[in-house]
């Protein structure tokens, strides 16, 4: 997974601090920048083990536009880390889903896009519905649509994630 650190600049004194916005505590320190980032991604490694073994989820990330207008980050350097932290999530599991296929073109040309696959971009998609309340999820959909099945809540929150100028 992708996060984005906040880094406050060192000095011939100081060390580069680094912050994780997105992971509340997450924060790491070192001499050098790289150094810095090397020892951030191992926090977000840490953080990330920690909070999915207790059975917590990983927060949804900001937009790095989010980030940069918080008052808190003035005058950091913003960088982006990956960090493998899939391997707490268990191990993967094939799955048979029926799509549209215009809807699977959609999904295929947004994730190729935004370099991910298809697994990656559906998973992500299904994270991020799950950890909002139903009707906000599903556009207002779930509050309304009592009885209707989960297929059909899933395709329009895949539809809307893979095409969001349609999203309601």
């Amino acid at each position: 997974m992708k996060f984005i650190m906040a880094i406050e600049p060192g000095t011939e004194t100081t060390s580069f601090g680094v912050v994780v916005p997105d992971l509340p505590g997450c924060f790491s320190a070192g001499d050098t920048l790289d150094k810095a980032v090397d020892n951030a991604r191992e926090a977000i490694d840490l953080w990330c083990e920690t909070v999915i073994e207790d059975g917590g989820d990983i927060p949804v990330a900001k937009t790095l536009t989010e980030h940069q207008v918080d008052p808190d980050f003035a005058g950091s350097i913003w960088a982006v880390v990956e960090a493998p932290v899939e391997r707490y999530f268990g191990p993967a599991e094939k799955l048979n889903i029926t799509l549209p296929r215009l809807l699977l073109a959609k999904i295929d040309e947004y994730a190729s896009a935004h370099g991910e696959t298809r697994s990656g971009f559906l998973a992500n998609a299904a994270r991020q519905a799950m950890r909002q309340p139903r009707a906000e999820a599903y556009g207002g959909l779930g509050a309304v649509a009592e009885g209707t099945g989960y297929q059909t809540l899933m395709n329009t929150a895949l539809r809307e994630a893979a095409m969001p100028e349609h999203a309601a």
